[in-house]
């Protein structure tokens, strides 16, 4: 009996040897293709231009090791229990399945980042919850399918080869006799350095998100994650967005305790939350007495991908502007402005909701009314409320959610094909000049209340396709200043161009009509375009999140702000007050048409850019929130006169408003446990 118990030990001991050193084994190989993805992913994104000393490569490339090992130990001890009992004929296909999966994951990273300049982040699970047939038909359009196909066979064979060589050459010691102990002794340190590599460090918090800023450059930086950590990381985001229990997430993600305390640091002075909560919150002021005032509709475009680096190069031979260009004369025109998000959804999300928080309204929030919501808000205040897309609405819920948040009428790609038979539905709607045709003889017709419409444009996006009967715009490249390394680049600027003419041409009809005195007119991009190029370099770098912000109004006066940084925090707070409507909306950011040195809240005044994924702007320089390593110094039109310096106490404020936006949201919509 005891000789069975201890056949049994031994074969287990053996059994449990053989798991190890095959997953040791799938740890180094494939962490090594992983890592030599990384090299081909620097190179096959490096921006023209670019120079990075070589200790900055190598400390991106160790760092990235260090993650590629963690999670490759990470899946290695999944595996141990299955690769223990089951036959070791198995354990190739296991480790082949995993080896198969890094390396997807990995080359979707790296497409990823071409498309919105960002490792894999939240706005990846829109690909379930966007036409995911509209996505894959661009995806085999815009992508080097094929070519990506062949270096995901080569990298998972290169793996599994690997693998299968070093086991045949290492299972040599265990196929020999050796002491027990020795064994066990072996298994004890493999599997102890396999939980640590799995942790990734030998300090006290383990390898994450705060590990991945080991440079100054962005873009270096971004090179750190692989796919499946940033994938991991994304999930992270995910989750925090869904789940609204927890009211004090953002806030302490953003270095704060209690909400009171982040207050504090922007020079609020509250009493208790309640007050707090109001005093985020803005009201138009009411009219002086005896004072008449008739609202004014309020014409507000999110255009897609709308970069503000076009705006630079305008000209008769390089035009990119169309009939919007003379219309810049008398508007007021914000040239260093920043999205709140890198994807159009997370910009909606933000601009309508004043949510840092996104995906917010594709669970049971987006059922509920939100109050502060920005057609709620022009709604209460007697507004007939409009959305308008080029798009099908049925994208994200859309239809579903925007009535339930304030809007009378959606008016999609599906309307306007009925309305307009001879339109043609493509992969994302129909084209944009459909919403003009029809905002034009909307804007003709009779109304008993003034009107806010917000437009949601959609031409200008890969594919970047066109009418068959629309006249290409030729233009000199010389003009161009920037980076022209992508394949979509010349398409890109016409579709660029095709929309914001059509922009302007509405402007110039409202500007010419009975509408002037009483609309006003503004529009956005949504994100920055990734044909545009990775703004990588030092003294491009400030452009990366640039849209143009366009506001265009009878008898503006647009103040001394139009060259100070801002970002789309800071829109509604603008518009709202000079259409004199609107009551409980967030107080988001500053308004851009007063002097922000006369306000008496210099925090919440200051002329700085925030993006609610946590990067900001000031006009010294950008960082990552809460990481003095990343800032750096930007060119900027602004003459200060100030030294060119990380600011600590900006970022404490800036850190705290974000993590008040992030409390506001979850408090007022209460999410049950």
């Amino acid at each position: 009996m005891s000789l069975s118990i201890s056949h049994l030990g031994r074969r287990s001991l053996t059994a449990l040897a053989t798991a190890l050193l095959q997953g040791w084994v799938m740890v180094l190989c494939l962490a090594a293709v992983l890592s030599l993805l990384r090299v081909m992913q620097m190179a096959w994104h490096w921006p023209s231009g670019l120079s990075a000393p070589l200790p900055d490569l190598w400390v991106v490339v160790f760092q990235g090791a260090r993650f590629d090992l963690k999670v490759c130990a990470a899946a290695a001890l999944l595996l141990l229990p299955v690769m223990a009992v089951a036959p070791v004929r198995w354990h190739g296909r296991l480790t082949g399945v995993v080896a198969f999966i890094f390396v997807t994951a990995s080359l979707i990273n790296l497409h990823y980042f071409g498309f919105y300049k960002t490792p894999i982040d939240p706005v990846v699970f829109g690909v379930f919850e966007d036409d995911t047939k509209a996505i894959f038909q661009t995806i085999w359009s815009d992508f080097p399918v094929t070519l990506t196909l062949s270096v995901l066979l080569a990298c998972s064979w290169l793996a599994m080869a690997s693998r299968r060589m070093l086991y045949a050459r290492l299972s040599d010691w265990l196929n020999r006799r050796r002491h027990q102990g020795v064994v066990l002794l072996a298994v004890l340190v493999a599997l102890f350095l396999l939980v640590l590599t799995t942790k990734g460090t030998l300090r006290a918090m383990a390898l994450g998100r705060q590990n991945v800023s080991v440079t100054t450059s962005q873009f270096l930086n971004d090179m750190v994650p692989n796919g499946v950590i940033a994938l991991k990381f994304a999930w992270d985001g995910r989750r925090d967005s869904q789940n609204l229990s927890d009211p004090l997430v953002g806030l302490r993600h953003w270095g704060y305790g209690a909400p009171l305390e982040a207050a504090r640091t922007l020079g609020l002075t509250a009493a208790d939350e309640a007050s707090l909560l109001a005093a985020l919150r803005r009201d138009v002021p009411p009219p002086a007495a005896g004072q008449k005032t008739t609202p004014k509709n309020l014409l507000f475009f999110l255009m897609e991908s709308w970069s503000a680096e076009p705006f630079l190069y305008q000209a008769k031979d390089f035009d990119v502007l169309g009939r919007l260009a003379p219309t810049l004369n008398g508007a007021c025109h914000f040239s260093n402005f920043e999205s709140a998000q890198p994807g159009t959804h997370p910009s909606l999300e933000a601009i309508l909701f004043s949510s840092p928080i996104t995906p917010l309204t594709l669970g049971t929030q987006g059922k509920q009314a939100i109050p502060w919501a920005i057609p709620a808000v022009l709604k209460r205040a007697g507004y007939r409320t409009l959305f308008v897309t080029s798009a099908r609405s049925g994208w994200r819920d859309l239809d579903r959610v925007l009535k339930v948040q304030g809007f009378d009428e959606v008016v999609d790609a599906n309307t306007l094909k009925a309305a307009y038979p001879e339109a043609t539905l493509g992969i994302w709607g129909v084209w944009d000049s459909y919403v003009f045709k029809y905002l034009s003889e909307r804007l003709k017709q009779p109304q008993d209340k003034p009107l806010f419409v917000f437009v949601l444009t959609s031409t200008n996006h890969p594919p970047y396709d066109l009418p068959a009967d629309y006249p290409r715009v030729p233009r000199n490249l010389a003009k161009w200043g920037g980076e022209r390394d992508a394949d979509t680049f010349l398409p890109n600027l016409d579709t660029y161009h095709y929309a914001t003419d059509l922009l302007g041409g509405l402007v110039q009809e409202v500007q010419a009509g009975p509408l002037r005195a009483n609309t006003v007119m503004a529009a956005t991009g949504d994100h920055n375009v990734r044909s545009f190029g990775l703004y990588a370099t030092p003294e491009r770098r400030y452009l990366k999140n640039q849209v143009p912000f366009v506001i265009w109004g009878d008898g503006l006066d647009c103040g001394p702000q139009q060259q100070l940084p801002a970002s789309h925090r800071d829109m509604f707070p603008t518009l709202l007050p000079l259409i004199g409507s609107g009551q409980g909306y967030v107080a988001t950011g500053r308004n851009l048409l007063l002097n922000p040195a006369q306000q008496s809240n210099a925090a919440l005044n200051a002329p700085r850019a925030l993006t609610y994924y946590g990067t900001a702007r000031s006009t010294q320089g950008a960082w990552l929130l809460g990481d003095e390593a990343s800032f750096v110094c930007t060119p900027t039109t602004v003459q200060t006169g100030q030294a060119c310096a990380w600011d600590a106490q900006a970022d404490a404020q800036e850190r705290a408003f974000l993590g008040l936006l992030d409390w506001q949201v979850r408090v007022g919509l209460k999410s049950p446990k």
